[in-house]
Parts: structure tokens; sequence; C-alpha cells
């Protein structure tokens, strides 16, 4: 017995390390809204230490981009890469300046197009660009622990040791990376702003080293250029090629997403306000604008000279440069006693970058799965969540056997997918402020960024197959949670008008009565008809009172929202409260448990059978959030309170 007795208490322990910081909503009463919180305009920390935060992720490609880029391109390495600075300088820097200003709480491109879009399909829209964040976020922890674990293996002090352990390596860089979150991870802008700084300064040598070398060994140059021409012939011909092949270099692109992500640690004014975060938004500007200008200039430095300095052979699968071209270059020219330092350096921002990217998810998966009924009620709790995303990440190593390059086109397919749609969200952010110019050009650059999607799909579909498989389970998880849901009470808080709350209380002086009413006509002779007929199906004496409910319903693919409940009062006589909600059961559950704590008394309420096949109605109800109402409500008040006595009685004629 006392064995038992510890069992259950360790497993209650267990539970409650696992659902820490749970939210409650939607499980018994509705809570009262929460009050606004205090204006904090003129908290966070300078934007530049926050740059450091979403560079981890940004940079950090520094460790695999070049040598991706030689390989994906070859000669024309560096040239495909001013493309994509340009690119980047032209194209994903507006789009994301004005992402700022229309997402100033770090929401991003994906709320920006779900205000766009409602009922079904903007939730369907929603979980699709999620199923590509979800790539996106998930490729940058392995790629990131991947290439870590390649400089590592790579490392001349460790390589004889390390030998054929690449893919153990990136598993234990992952399950470290998930046992800190289970721990408890505090994203410490400080640990970022030393990682990018160190990392920033030891990538500056290796690039200044490489290019006196470029310098002193002229013939370098020579050989490049005139292995080029004999290759691509003329220089349009050059550009021409560059164009097609760019889209293979898309993860120098990474990072604008997580920049925006990351807009509420962005310190501001002290006069800034939620409403109205002008310095927040000024400060993010000056953030992505850095970010993307310190990148650009290393993209253009490293491409060069990893290209004209390693031979070919060395960036393909199993040479010494294969995704760790810097570090090549480090060990090379500078020892291996600054390439071990290098190599360190790197290994740690990758790590980070991985964090960061654990951070991404961890706040955007709960931000709308739950909202949107579709995630198990433990997806709002860090831990569990954890768990889900580092056996994900797991299962994507083990099937790309924590290969670089393999995963190369998955993680530019998220990452194009995201810039793509903040670029027509931003287009159709301008057309709808009546801004034709900058409308033109952000339809421009929506093309180019489409273009570029659609060509890094045709090419490397892996990054799509994988997007689908994370779409598809998204979608099917995300559904049966909701199914497994229905009946949960989903509403946030109840606010009455003055009138509504006069109503309740009246009738509360005796048995309160609601009666539940499909709004037609609405005319005197409807309200009548339909006390009458209350009265006669439940032997309802003439001296007591009741009050109409009508609920009409909004947009029924929401999960969670508010009630307010006004009353009026029709034809001199008839007192109706009316509601808005995205479910009718739902709505009239929270108002009869709001209406009991408000007045200490059990209110009851009144149906009438709905006609139709059952199993049609309840999904009708689960999509359309109406169909047999009176069960619906009954089983949502049985589910919110357990207690027989306390809970509002349903009566159906």
């Amino acid at each position: 017995m006392a064995t038992t007795t510890d069992t259950r208490m360790r497993s209650g322990r267990l539970r409650a390390w696992m659902l820490e910081g749970l939210s409650d909503m939607g499980k018994g009463k509705p809570s009262r809204p929460k009050e606004p919180e205090p204006d904090a305009g003129h908290k966070g920390q300078r934007w530049w230490r926050v740059m450091c935060l979403t560079g981890v992720d940004y940079f950090s490609t520094l460790g695999y981009q070049p040598g991706i880029a030689a390989l994906a391109a070859g000669l024309l390495s560096p040239i495909a890469t001013i493309v994509l600075v340009i690119v980047t300088l032209a194209g994903a820097l507006p789009v994301y300046r004005r992402v700022a200003e229309e997402s100033p709480r770090g929401e991003g491109s994906i709320a920006m197009l779900a205000r766009l879009l409602s009922f079904w399909k903007g939730k369907l829209f929603v979980l699709t660009l999620l199923g590509f964040a979800a790539t996106d976020f998930l490729i940058t922890i392995t790629l990131s622990a991947a290439d870590a674990s390649t400089h590592l293996v790579e490392n001349p002090h460790l390589e004889s040791a390390l030998h054929d352990k690449q893919v153990i390596i990136t598993l234990v860089l992952i399950a470290l990376l998930g046992a800190v979150f289970l721990k408890g991870f505090l994203e410490a802008i400080g640990v970022a702003v030393a990682l990018v700084g160190i990392y920033l300064a030891l990538n500056a040598v290796v690039v200044v080293n490489g290019l006196w070398h470029v310098i002193t060994e002229g013939h370098v140059v020579t050989d490049w250029t005139t292995a080029l021409t004999a290759q691509h012939g003329n220089v349009f011909a050059m550009i021409g090629v560059a164009l097609v092949v760019f889209p293979k270099l898309a993860l120098g692109l990474s990072g604008f997403e997580t920049g925006v992500a990351v807009m509420p640690h962005v310190q501001g004014d002290e006069s800034d306000t939620e409403e109205k975060p002008t310095g927040r938004i000024r400060d993010t500007k000056k953030l992505l604008t850095t970010a993307a200008l310190i990148m650009s200039v290393f993209l253009i430095c490293t491409s060069f000279i990893t290209t004209v300095l390693i031979p070919a052979k060395e960036f393909e699968s199993g040479g010494k440069a294969n995704g760790r071209a810097l570090a090549y270059l480090a060990h090379e020219y500078l020892g291996n006693t600054f390439g071990t330092v290098y190599d360190i350096s790197t290994i740690a921002i990758l790590w980070f970058a991985g964090a960061s990217a654990m951070a991404g998810l961890l706040n955007l998966m709960p931000r709308y799965l739950p909202k949107y009924g579709m995630a198990p009620h433990w997806a709002r709790a860090v831990r569990p969540m954890v768990i889900v995303f580092t056996l994900v990440a797991f299962l994507v190593t083990w099937i790309f056997d924590a290969d670089v390059d393999a995963q190369g086109g998955a993680y530019a397919t998220g990452v194009l997918v995201l810039i793509s749609s903040a670029a027509i969200a931003v287009t159709i952010a301008a057309r709808k402020a009546g801004q034709k110019g900058w409308t033109i050009g952000f339809g421009a650059i929506s093309v180019v960024f489409l273009y570029t999607t659609v060509v890094n799909i045709i090419e490397r579909p892996d990054g799509v197959k994988i997007g689908a498989c994370f779409i598809a389970g998204i979608i099917l998880i995300s559904l049966l949670s909701r199914l497994g849901r229905a009946f949960e009470l989903r509403v946030t808080h109840v606010e009455l008008d003055e009138m509504a709350e006069r109503f309740i209380q009246d009738i509360s002086r005796r048995t309160p009565r609601f009666i539940a009413n499909e709004p037609g006509a609405r005319d005197a002779d409807e309200y009548r008809a339909k006390k009458d007929q209350i009265r006669a199906d439940n032997d309802i004496p003439g001296a007591e009172d009741f009050v109409f409910v009508e609920v009409t319903v909004t947009d029924p693919s929401e999960f969670e929202s508010g009630l307010t409940v006004k009353g009026e009062v029709l034809h001199d006589r008839f007192r109706v409260l009316t509601v808005e909600s995205s479910s009718i059961p739902n709505a009239l559950a929270a108002l009869l448990l709001h209406a009991r704590d408000l007045t200490g008394v059990r209110p009851h309420i009144y149906f009438e059978w709905t006609e139709g096949n059952p199993f049609a109605n309840f999904f009708r109800f689960f999509l359309l959030g109406r169909g047999e109402v009176a069960p619906t409500t009954r089983e949502i008040l049985r589910e919110a309170e357990p207690d027989r006595d306390l809970r509002p009685r349903v009566h159906v004629g």
C-alpha cells in the first residue's frame, strides 16, 4: 500500500513538474478579463544587444553558408552571393522593416496574414505557415547541431578519436539542448552578446587574413577568373547563371523572422506605449538594418576567399571544407591553435542558435494552436513541448544522417516560405493603406521571393516534403485535438452591460430561468409563442418569469473568446440577452455559470429539441458552432462543473 502511495506521489510530482506554468484557461468557470499590463515601453535592452540575440541564428550561418554556396554555385559562388546580398538589402530588409511596423509586439508575418483571413480558411492557412515555420526552426536546430559536430569531428586534434561519430555527437548536442530547456532556459542576452562579439571578431580575423593571402598570392584571382571565363563565357552569362543558382544560397536570408520575433525585448523610448511603440519600432529597424549590413559584408567576403583559396574537391562530401569552409581557412592559414579556438566559438554559437530556434518554437506554437483549440491542453506548458520538439529533431537528424548539405534544402524552403508570406502580407497592408508606390514595390519583391521559393523547391524538393509532413501532422493533430476538446468551456471572460446585469439580478430573486431562442422575426408573436410553449412543455406556473437568450455565431473557427452580453427590452415586455460568440452552446454555458457566480443561485435554461441526424448536428456544432445545442450545452456544463448540486439545470421539451 505504501509503495502504491509513493508511486502516486512521485507520479503527481512528475506531472506537476512537467506541467509547471500551465494555464487553467478553458477549465472550469470563465475567468475575469485580465487587467492591462502597465506600459513597458522603457523596459528591455538596447537594440544592438537584442541584435545579438537574433544574431546567434543569423550570423551563425557563416559556419556553413560559404561551404554550401561553393558546393551549390561552384566558381560562381561570389557572384551568386552578390545577387543574394542585393535581394537581402533591397528585398527582405524593406519587407521586414514594414513587418516591424505592422506587428510591433513580435507577432511576425503569420499574425499579419491571420488578421487578413477569417473562418476556417484562415486557420488552415495559418496552420500551413506554421508547418513551414516548424520546418525552419527545427531544421535550424538539427542543421546547427550537425554543423557544430562537423567542426568538432574535423578538428585536427580530435579527428581520429571522433571519426564516424558525427550522428551520435549531433544527437547528444540536441539532447543537451532539450535538457537545458527542461530545466528552465532563459534567453540570456548577455551570453548572446559575448558569443556574437567573439564569433564576429574571429571571423573578421579569418576574412582579413584570407584577403591578405589573396592579395599576396595574386595568381589565385587570375586562376579563378580564367576558370570562370572558360566555364561560363562573358559577364552577362555569368550573371544569368548566378540569377538561376542564387536560390540555393537562400540560407543566408535566415534571421529576419527571428529579428521581428525579438521585438518585445527592444527597449524603445520612455514615451512608448503598447498601442504606439514608436521607439521600439525605430530601434528594431536599426537592428534589422545593422544585422543585414554586417551579414552582407561577411557573406561577400567569405564567399570570395573560400572560393579562390580552397580547392573545389574540399567542399565535396568528405572534404575538409565541407560544412566548415572558414574553419578550414582558420586552420590552414592561422594554425591549429587559432583554428581550435575558432572551432570552439563556432560550436558554441551554433548550439546557441539551436537554443534560439527552440525558444522560437516554444513562443510560436502555443501562440496559435491552443488559441485555435488545435493542441492538447498540456501544449501550453513548456516541458512537454520541449520533449516533443527534441524527439522530432532526433528523427530529422536520423533521416538526414546529420548531413549539413542534405538539410540545406529543407532549411532554405522554410526560410523562403516565411519571407514570401511576409512579402505578400506587407503588399496587402500597403494596398489597404492606399500606398500605391509601396504596393508596387512590395509586389515586385513578392514575385522575386516566390520565384526563389519555387526554384528552390524544384531543385531541392526535400524541403517541401518535410514541410508537407509537418503541415499534415499539425493539421491532423490539430483537428483531433479540437475534436477532443469540443466540449471544453472555452470562454475566457464574460462581461455584462448594465441592462443585462439588472435582468439577471431581477430574475434571481426567484428561480432564474432562461430560454434559449434562435432569433427569427423577433416580433412579439415569436417571443409569446416560445414562452407559452416552454411553460406547457415543462409545467411551469404562470407566475414564473423568463429572460430570453439569443446567440449569434460570428466566426465558428475561433476557439477561445470573451463574451459581451447586452440586455434589451423588446415590445415593452420581453427581456432579451444578446450575445455574439463562435459557439452557441459554449456561450450559453458560460453565461449560466457566470449568472450563478454573480447571484449565488443556480439558474435553469430551457430548450426545444433540434430536428435532424445527431451526427450531422454534432459536426454542425464542431464546424459551425451550432447544431444540437441542448445536449451539447449540458455536456459542456458537466465538464466545467463536476458538482451536480452546483451545475446549472438544462431542460429540453
